[in-house]
């Protein structure tokens, strides 16, 4: 079958290797793709993932069976409705079920209705009146922007000043968005993939952990996710199936209730509090860096794994017994202002090795920079220790000008 891919990032980069590795993958097409993607797909580079009637042109133009979508904007955008419209399976989520994400206060409203663990929180479209709500609850407290965001509108501010500074930022645009003020959660952290079909759920059955902060120590602003690894062992399959049955499940049957048919992966952000596991925040797409390790790892034919969600079957999702653990290199300055542009040489024999987030090929083993997270450079082992060392030792042989890229020196840490 052929099979479309919508993204250009690092994400998408797993996504289409993923599919390559499909018995049932015959051609694999790629909107917008990048030039690491390409070894697998044909890629449209011409093409926006924001241009929904040039999307369905294409799918119907090589017969795509299968679209699987990335990025969360094209979701909130509706390609998820634009492409079943025109006959094509879509993995990822429509419009209204994509508001999970695209909207926090949608997400905190259904949480509180059905009795989900999450953080207590307000929300506000006034300045004044969330700063005199900050001043209130005090510090730690957590602002998060009500819109997409790219995984950077969220300020985890240890201090009213933080707090304060965070809010003037985000009203900085108008009013018209809301703010999410929330409590602070004390605990660890955790990422896990669930893909959804109404009310059946199939949970990946390992977790991954991200490194949110941009500097070592978990410092530094918010980001994307400065990398990533799987599987979490510390973390055991009672803590999973606490968060399936008291999160997970009961989220996708609440929006099955407000009348919501929810298909693609349910992302959950978890945090384990002293009070037992609790939702930081839902996303309705892969996790990136995430995906990049967990897709790493699964052994399963992800068509196969597709189809048995679409159908609503019984399925037992295979992974393999390794570590998988990936460094982000970003470009200074990231995540706010940042020059494109610098030179990387990567060796041939770390192609395979390396998840294309934001990199322009320019000849042989060279690329220039082309965004804020410009790539995950991954390791894997037969323990996680031996994944770190592996994934920075191929870090340190990528040349690059230590006043472009940065990386953190400590992913996996907590792990080990």
């Amino acid at each position: 079958m052929n099979v479309l891919v919508i993204g250009g990032g690092g994400r998408e980069h797993a996504l289409v290797k993923a599919l390559s590795r499909s018995k049932h993958t015959e051609n694999i097409h790629a909107v917008p793709g990048n030039s690491s993607i390409e070894k697998y797909a044909d890629v449209h580079s011409d093409i926006k993932d924001s241009d929904i009637d040039r999307i369905v042109e294409l799918a119907k133009k090589e017969n795509i069976t299968w679209a699987v979508i990335g990025p969360e904007a094209p979701l909130n955008a509706g390609l998820a409705d634009a492409l079943e419209a025109a006959g094509v399976k879509v993995f990822g989520p429509r419009k209204l079920e994509a508001q999970l994400e695209s909207s926090k206060a949608f997400a905190k409203k259904i949480m509180f209705k059905y009795d989900i663990p999450t953080a207590a929180y307000q929300t506000f479209t006034n300045l004044i009146e969330a700063a005199e709500y900050v001043k209130q609850e005090g510090a730690p407290i957590v602002i998060k922007k009500d819109g997409l965001a790219a995984g950077k509108g969220v300020a985890v501010a240890m201090t009213e000043t933080e707090a304060l500074d965070a809010l003037k930022e985000m009203f900085a645009e108008g009013e018209d968005n809301p703010v999410v003020i929330e409590e602070f959660l004390e605990g660890e952290e955790f990422s896990l993939m669930v893909l959804v079909n109404g009310e059946y759920t199939l949970p990946f059955n390992i977790v991954a952990q991200d490194h949110k902060r941009a500097y070592d120590g978990d410092t530094g602003p918010n980001t994307g996710g400065m990398g990533a690894y799987a599987p979490v062992t510390h973390i055991g399959a009672d803590v999973i199936g606490e968060a399936v049955s008291k999160i997970v499940k009961p989220m996708a049957d609440a929006m099955v209730k407000e009348g919501l048919d929810y298909f693609g992966v349910m992302y959950l952000g978890a945090i384990i509090t002293k009070d037992g596991v609790k939702t930081i925040e839902f996303n309705a797409r892969f996790g990136d860096p995430e995906a990049q390790v967990l897709l790493e790892l699964l052994e399963s034919d992800f068509i196969d794994v597709l189809e048995a969600v679409r159908n609503k079957e019984s399925y037992e999702l295979q992974f393999s017994s390794d570590s998988m653990l990936g460094v982000i290199l970003a470009s200074k300055g990231y995540p706010k202002d940042y020059v494109k542009g610098s030179s990387v040489v990567i060796p041939d024999e770390l192609e395979d090795k390396i998840f294309n987030s934001g990199l322009r090929h320019v000849k042989d083993e060279s690329y220039e920079t082309a965004g804020g997270r410009v790539m995950l450079v991954t390791g894997r082992g037969s323990t996680l220790e031996e994944a770190k060392q592996a994934a920075y030792n191929n870090t340190k042989q990528i040349e690059f000008n230590n006043d472009a890229l940065f990386y953190r020196n400590d992913i996996g840490e907590r792990g080990v």
